[in-house]
Order: C-alpha cells, then sequence, then structure tokens
C-alpha cells in the first residue's frame, strides 16, 4: 500500500523575514530532498485548507477568526510575539497546514495510504487553544486528533512528538480527554518550558520523556524503548499521528541534544512496529521543526525512507 506526501507551495509564503530560523528554506530543502528517484513511489496530493469546523473541535472561535484576519501588506510581518510572525501569506499557510494534516488522517482512514507525511509550515504543536506561540498558530496535530474522533468515530488516538521541544499545545487538548493519548522526548530543560515528567494527564494518557543538553541518540533511543514505547503499547491506538520534529538532531542550532539521522530511522521503525500491532499500520506524520537544512533534509529523508519500507 502507498505512502502519500501531503505538501503545497502555499506553505512557502508564510514569510518569516530573512533572518527567522523557521523560514521557507526549511520546506524548500525537505521537498528537494524528497525529490530524489528513491522517493518516486510517494503518492503526492496537494494540502487543502482546513474548514472552520475543524479548527474549532482545538481553537476558541476569536482566536481562530483573530488569526485569519491579520492579513499584512505584502513584505510586511506582524509579530504575534517574540518568536512568532505572520505575513501576507501566513493565513493561508496555517490553514493548509492544519488542513493537510486532516486530509492525511482521511488518507490512511479511507485505506488508500497507508501512512502519510505532512511536509508543511508553520507547525503547530506548541499553538494554544487561544494563544500562537513558537512559531506555532495552529495545533495541526490536535486538529487531526479530533478530525480522527469526529470523522471516523475513533475511540484512542495517540499522538507521539519527537522534536526536540515540549509539544505544550497538543498536550494540552489530549491531557483533558483519556481517550487520546501524547508522549513527547525533548530537552528539559528548554523552550517552552512544559513537559516535566510528572505530568500525567487525566488518565496516565501523557507521558514527557526528558532529556538533560547534551544527551545522544543512544539516551534518545532509551527513552523511547523504556517510556514511550511500553506505554504507547498499553494505550493500543486506533491511529498514530506523528509530530516530526527533526531538531534534536546534532547539528540543529536551537537546542543541545546529540541525536544522529540514523537514529529517526530507528524510531519511525518501532513506531510502524507499534502500529501494525493495533491500528492496521495507519501512521500520520507531521512535520514540526528542525533548523539545519542539511540535517533537516537528511533526517526527513530517513524518516519517509522507513515509511516507504513499513
Amino acid at each position: 500500500m502507498s505512502v502519500v506526501l501531503i505538501t503545497h507551495p502555499a506553505c512557502l509564503e508564510h514569510d518569516t523575514g530573512p533572518w527567522h530560523p523557521e523560514s521557507a528554506d526549511r520546506l524548500r530543502a525537505v521537498v528537494r530532498a524528497l525529490e530524489a528517484e528513491e522517493f518516486l513511489p510517494l503518492l503526492r496530493e496537494p494540502a487543502p485548507v482546513a474548514s472552520e469546523e475543524q479548527l474549532l473541535r482545538v481553537h476558541a472561535a476569536d482566536y481562530v477568526r483573530a488569526i485569519l484576519a491579520i492579513r499584512p501588506e505584502p513584505g510586511e510581518q506582524v509579530a504575534l510575539d517574540a518568536d512568532t510572525l505572520m505575513s501576507a501569506g501566513s493565513a493561508e499557510a496555517a490553514l493548509r497546514s492544519a488542513g493537510g494534516a486532516v486530509h492525511a488522517v482521511d488518507a490512511v482512514m479511507e485505506g488508500w495510504a497507508k501512512h502519510a507525511f505532512v511536509a508543511t509550515r508553520p507547525p503547530g504543536h506548541h499553538a494554544e487553544r487561544s494563544r500562537p506561540m513558537g512559531f506555532c498558530l495552529f495545533c495541526n496535530a490536535a486538529v487531526a486528533a479530533r478530525h480522527a474522533q469526529a470523522r471516523w468515530g475513533l475511540r484512542r488516538v495517540a499522538v507521539v512528538d519527537f522534536d526536540v521541544h515540549h509539544g505544550n499545545g497538543t498536550q494540552d487538548v489530549c491531557a483533558a480527554d483519556p481517550d487520546l493519548f501524547y508522549a513527547s522526548s525533548h530537552q528539559f530543560p528548554c523552550y517552552p518550558g512544559t513537559g516535566d515528567a510528572a505530568e500525567r494527564g487525566c488518565a496516565g494518557n501523557v507521558v514527557n520523556a526528558t532529556l538533560a543538553p547534551g544527551a545522544t541518540g543512544t539516551d534518545f533511543r532509551a527513552a523511547w524503548e523504556r517510556i514511550i514505547l511500553p506505554a504507547l503499547d498499553g494505550f493500543a491506538p486506533d491511529l498514530l499521528i506523528v509530530s516530526a520534529g527533526f531538531d534534536a538532531h546534532k547539528a540543529d542550532p536551537l537546542a543541545q541534544l546529540r541525536v544522529e539521522t540514523a537514529d529517526y530511522r530507528w524510531l519511525t521503525e518501532r513506531l510502524l512496529e507499534v502500529a501494525r500491532r493495533h491500528c492496521g499500520g495507519r501512521l500520520v506524520s507531521l512535520l514540526e521543526g528542525g533548523y539545519d537544512l542539511d540535517a533537516l533534509a537528511a533526517c526527513t529523508a530517513a524518516h519517509v525512507r522507513a515509511l516507504l519500507h513499513g
């Protein structure tokens, strides 16, 4: 069965300015890496825009309206906080990032793809119900999880997150719903300051594995093998959603972990094993962070290569 790549050129129009780490060059690097001959078997689909109904399952109505109303003049940016900017193209890019995540869920549930990788921006896992933060406008993984519940009637949806930063926005949505599961490995202490191991959710449905600055790929693998994967198996999801941030890589400038490219392929293979055991292999992966362009391209290729062979 096929793997689908979902992306859209409108996501390049989210203009964060010349010095911002979350730049359009990130998406260009990812798309270029996936144009290699080995990735020709990928199905390629455009990311649609998310509907208001889909966004409102996660975000407050006044927040959604406020974000979509911000339309700066071409070439200008509006700062929503110290890290998060919007340009003339940002609203559409954010809608397509969330919509791409929803489309990926539909692809694997309809059965015409077993796995999906959504290469869009802005990322999503820091966006809270009524607040943008950490480069994020809408919480794409949470929108996808709520869509899986609402449209497909799934009882147990898991989101796992290997971005170097804790996904506070995704956790906030999942923690209050015992039918959702959220697990994250992340550097701690680090931005945004959440994700302590003591944060357990309403039903033990949140699992945080913290890694100290300087932790290696060996430590990263151990955190998943000993803490997160057993808990994920215990949850036995009907669908597995992955927040795929590649900024724990040793080359990344925004944190201090020492994960290697091969570690991402290893983890992807372990996650596919879980998906095969519990949910017919259905796995949806969403691009989050990763700010060294060469490392981002190599890690994305390793991740998608594992999806193709899984």
